[in-house]
């Protein structure tokens, strides 16, 4: 059993200082009722009954204990404000992510309908006869209409009284130049109406080379160029029009398709054969039926072929060879009666005579053009 060392001294009345091995202490009441406070922090409040034996005591730490608390509460609510903001940031990451996916799938899923839906586009059609039939903006020879307002304006033109102090010179300088720029307007008017009424009278003419020249100044298959496809324009009937469409599909049609799973995630998944075939014969198809509707629209003939070229396999050699997979004849009386906005361009093409073999499981297949 250890030794115990407790010493109090009474410093006045009610009020004692205690001594002990664990520290020093201050008690503070009397008989019956005392509040005790030690160096470690510990407080002590007693009651008893005097002369009874009877007492209630009661130990707690001040200060300490509840600084703790408080500490604690603090630190916890940081760490729970740090949870919210990195929730926070977490969802509007998945949020951009989730847009940026969605945007992906959403161009990947409208490059398809469009390489499906280049036939709904056409320029407006050319009136070569009504051209061919024009007259003149105005007779040559009398000047053009500009040239008469601006020599009106010089021929009525009275200085002021500046002018006739300081001579009207300047003025008169002025409107000699509005003139002049007046008569070389009506001449470009006037060469630009003879330009199109001549290039108008070969074209009715069925002047092919006319033909080429109005196609090459047109341009009518700029978009499909930026696809990757190329043509090449040639008759020898000039009610007729032959197009080469090298389809280049390899190039155009996706190999894969894009969507946005349930978690927000991108996935990127290879098309199936019958997919890919499917989407390869409609976009070949509705190229074919816009270079027809082009061309019927800018030349006055009376039908287009149009012969579509790609690579394909030749399983007798196992090479790769440039062969022809499309060839069909538009009949323009035919060709116009159709809703091009509503047509499948598949069904379309099959409805005109046409060479083309095609199955769902294998594509394309080698095929005559028409002609031959």
């Amino acid at each position: 059993m250890g030794l115990r060392f407790h010493k109090s001294i009474s410093i006045c009345k009610g009020v004692k200082l205690n001594l002990s091995k664990s520290g020093v202490g201050v008690s503070v009441g009397t008989k019956g009722l005392h509040y005790s406070i030690n160096s470690q922090g510990k407080n002590t409040a007693t009651v008893g009954l005097p002369g009874t034996g009877l007492s209630y005591s009661k130990s707690f730490t001040l200060g300490k204990k509840k600084k703790s608390t408080s500490d604690a509460s603090k630190k916890k609510e940081e760490l729970k404000k740090q949870k919210e903001e990195l929730a926070a940031q977490k969802a509007e990451q998945k949020a951009a992510e989730l847009e940026e996916n969605t945007l992906k799938a959403a161009e990947s899923e409208n490059y398809c309908e469009l390489i499906k839906s280049v036939h709904k586009e056409c320029a407006e059609d050319t009136d070569w006869a009504a051209l061919a039939e024009s007259a003149p903006p105005f007779v040559k020879s009398a000047g053009g209409p500009r040239e008469a307002e601006a020599q009106k304006a010089l021929d009525e033109y009275k200085p002021g009284l500046a002018g006739k102090l300081f001579g009207d010179a300047k003025a008169k300088e002025k409107l000699t130049a509005a003139l002049e720029e007046a008569k070389k307007q009506d001449a470009e008017e006037f060469a630009e109406w003879q330009e199109g009424y001549k290039l108008a009278q070969r074209v009715m003419d069925g002047d092919i080379d006319a033909y080429l020249e109005v196609i090459a100044e047109a341009n009518p298959f700029e978009d499909l160029v930026e696809y990757g496809s190329g043509f090449e324009f040639g008759t020898d009937d000039p009610s007729v029009m032959e197009i080469e469409f090298q389809v280049k599909s390899d190039e155009v049609v996706p190999k894969t398709q894009v969507t946005v799973l349930k978690s927000g995630k991108l996935s990127e998944k290879e098309l199936t054969k019958t997919a890919y075939y499917d989407l390869e014969q409609d976009y070949v198809c509705s190229c074919a039926v816009r270079l027809g509707r082009e061309i019927f629209a800018l030349l006055p003939v009376g039908g287009v072929i149009v012969h579509a070229v790609d690579t394909v396999l030749d399983t007798a050699t196992g090479n790769d060879t440039e062969t022809t997979i499309l060839s069909v004849l538009f009949e323009r009386e035919k060709f116009e009666q159709a809703n091009f906005d509503r047509i499948d361009p598949s069904d379309f093409v099959n409805s005109f005579t046409c060479n083309m073999k095609f199955t769902k499981t294998a594509g394309f297949k080698p095929v005559k053009r028409l002609g031959e």
